[in-house]
């Protein structure tokens, strides 16, 4: 089955805005691993699924089907690297976080830009590769001291 670059791009950018950079973790349903949180999205034949661990520090893996059938797969880990963070600060963080990644298009797909300012915060993100097959680093910078970096890669599933 060959797989259509630009239809897979746009219901990767509807199901990323529509799931963890819009809602948080609202937009959980009942996981299927116990400890996880898990969002979900379809439209169409579509159908997006991101499953993560833990939350200052984080370790997760998003999916698409097509007809039920797996054609792409993300996998990342990173989190808030403060020692001894608080809930408040990992809090702000994670909320500037959802607005970088609120700002996904279909040239930026996998994380979000590969800039974005607010206040004392910035998010950069630099990456390498296709849809097919990524890699790349996001990192927020608060008052210019690294608060948190992740790491990802993925592509299309054969």
């Amino acid at each position: 089955m060959s797989i259509n670059h630009e239809q897979l791009t746009n219901f990767l950018v509807e199901a990323k805005r529509n799931t963890y950079a819009s809602q948080g973790d609202d937009a959980s349903v009942q996981p299927l691993l116990n400890g996880s949180k898990q969002l979900e999205y379809r439209s169409g034949d579509y159908f997006y699924r991101d499953i993560y661990f833990g939350s200052a520090f984080f370790i997760g893996q998003e999916t698409v089907e097509f007809e039920n059938r797996p054609i792409w797969s993300m996998v990342y880990s990173g989190g808030v690297i403060i020692p001894n963070s608080d809930e408040d600060i990992i809090g702000t963080i994670y909320s500037f976080l959802r607005q970088a990644l609120r700002l996904v298009d279909t040239k930026s797909i996998y994380r979000g830009p590969n800039r974005f300012e607010s206040g004392n915060y910035i998010f950069n993100n630099e990456y390498e590769g296709t849809l097919d097959c990524f890699y790349g680093k996001e990192i927020i910078l608060m008052g210019g001291q690294k608060v948190y970096e992740l790491q990802y890669n993925g592509g299309v599933v054969r």
